[in-house]
This record gives C-alpha cells, sequence and structure tokens, in this order.
C-alpha cells in the first residue's frame, strides 16, 4: 500500500490496482485545515456518500469497489474505489443563492456566465438549476468557470455532458433530500475517466462537505438559514478577530465541536432515515 496524496481532508493510497480513499475528522474553512478535528466526521461523511452512490447509481457510474474491502482500522472511513484520470474541474450545481455564487450574482447578475433575474435576494430559489463549474487551485481558490471554458479545456462534448449528469444528480439528490426535510442549495462533484473512457462520478457525493445542506422548516430567502453543514463552522471563525484566513487556523472551542457534529448527524439520519451509530 503506497500513500499517492494527502489532501486537507482526504488521504489517498494504491492499493493492488485500486484507490483506497480514507476520510479524516479534519475541517477546514476557507481553504485552512483547522487544528481541532470534529470527532466520527470522516466516517459520517463517507456511511453519507456510500448511501448517495447506491442511490444514484442509475443516474451516472460511480468509483465505489467495497467499502468492506479495507483495513480495519479505516472501516467505516475508507472506500476502495476504481483509480480514474481525474478531470481537472469541480461541476457544481445550485438550485438556490448563496455562498460565492451570491456574491457574483450581486455584482454581475450571473454565476459562471448564466445569467439569472433580477431582484433575488440571499437564499432564493433559483428558476431553475444552474451548471457552474470551477477550476481546482493546487493553491489559493478556486475560480469560477463557464461552460464554454470547460469546453475549452475538456473539449465540448465532454463540457456538455458534466453539465448533463450534474444537474441531474444535483436535481435527482434534491427531491430525495426534499421529502426528508433538507434543502439542497448546492453541491460540488468530481468526475474521472474510466479506462474505458467512461465518465465516472467520483470522491463524495453530497455530504454536509461538498454541499450546503439546509432546514427546509426554516427556509426563509433574504437571510441566512440553518445550515447542516460545515458552514457553521465557517461563519463561526468568521468572528474571530485578527485572523487572516491564513495558516494557522484557530482552536475550535468544544461546544462549536459539538454542535458541528449534530450538524453532520442529524443531516444523516434526516437524509437517510437511519440512526447514526459509532
Amino acid at each position: 500500500m503506497q500513500l499517492i496524496h494527502s489532501g486537507k481532508i482526504r488521504d489517498v493510497y494504491e492499493d493492488r490496482g485500486d484507490i483506497l480513499l480514507v476520510a479524516s475528522d479534519k475541517v477546514s474553512v476557507y481553504d485552512v485545515v483547522l487544528p481541532t478535528p470534529i470527532p466520527g466526521k470522516g466516517k459520517i461523511l463517507t456511511q453519507l456518500s456510500l448511501w448517495w452512490f447506491r442511490h444514484l447509481a442509475d443516474v451516472v457510474p460511480n468509483h465505489v469497489i467495497s467499502a468492506e474491502d479495507v483495513p480495519p482500522e479505516w472501516a467505516g472511513r475508507a472506500i476502495r474505489c476504481q483509480r480514474l484520470n481525474m478531470l481537472p474541474i469541480e461541476c457544481i450545481a445550485r438550485g438556490y443563492l448563496a455562498g460565492l455564487g451570491l456574491d457574483s450574482y450581486r455584482a454581475t447578475g450571473t454565476i459562471s456566465g448564466v445569467p439569472l433575474p433580477s431582484g433575488l435576494a440571499e437564499g432564493s430559489r433559483l428558476p431553475e438549476p444552474v451548471f457552474t463549474p470551477s477550476t481546482k487551485a493546487t493553491i489559493g481558490h478556486d475560480e469560477f468557470m463557464t461552460l464554454g471554458d470547460a469546453g475549452r479545456e475538456l473539449g465540448a462534448e465532454t463540457a456538455n455532458e458534466l453539465q448533463r449528469i450534474t444537474l441531474e444528480v444535483y436535481s435527482r439528490g434534491a427531491a430525495i433530500a426534499a421529502e426528508r426535510g433538507v434543502i439542497i442549495a448546492d453541491t460540488k462533484l468530481e468526475f474521472g475517466r474510466a479506462p474505458d473512457g467512461a465518465l465516472v462520478l467520483a470522491d463524495e457525493l453530497l455530504t454536509s462537505d461538498s454541499s450546503r445542506f439546509w432546514a427546509a422548516e426554516d427556509w426563509h430567502p433574504g437571510r441566512p438559514q440553518r445550515y447542516l453543514d460545515k458552514q457553521f463552522v465557517r461563519d463561526w471563525s468568521s468572528t474571530i478577530t485578527g485572523w487572516d484566513r491564513k495558516p494557522p487556523g484557530p482552536e475550535v472551542p468544544a461546544k462549536i465541536v459539538e454542535a458541528t457534529r449534530a450538524r453532520y448527524i442529524e443531516v444523516y439520519e434526516r437524509i437517510t432515515g437511519n440512526r447514526w451509530e459509532e
């Protein structure tokens, strides 16, 4: 077994020609890994991803080989995956106005070149979900791309197919979550190509780290929503006087850790219908 990449949240190993994706309990905000972990977070996100991979397998193939054929010390937080040639863009679907999408809309009336109606407020539902791809920055922050940019990077046919799949995954996932009282405001997907050239869904899927989850019963456009994702930690970190959003990040107080963990568990239980057990 060989470590081939250590990311902010996940480590990637090569094993017998496969990939082992191992999720940690670390949490990052503004591309900075905070020094305080969220206990159990890696397992919660892994199990939620696996649930979604199973339920959306008919939309697009995914990279999962096994969640059981992993080293016992990583049980619950590791997935054996197909090795892919990963694509150099992130595929983002947005159904509601929030985050960087809100900032772009306020500045230009568009997101990734997609024009939106005037008069929308923070948290507004968009007339229809939009595809807003971004770069994968190794240094600094990701940058919005247009569909045309993605086409120049990957070819128009591939970019159009990524748009179609991303919006279908989002729409199907959002409909399932809505039945369970969760709004998926937006989500980020990653894709790779299998040896036969097929597009394959990879990384994580519709988790509290890759998606913006809101409690549906508390949704009110025009103000911040009740988050069921890591936005809670991001908002807390923005109150730290003197932190310039550069490493090292601030220690997270125990009450913020516990409140964040509770949100990860709540969204897992709402969506899957299963009680979370360590």
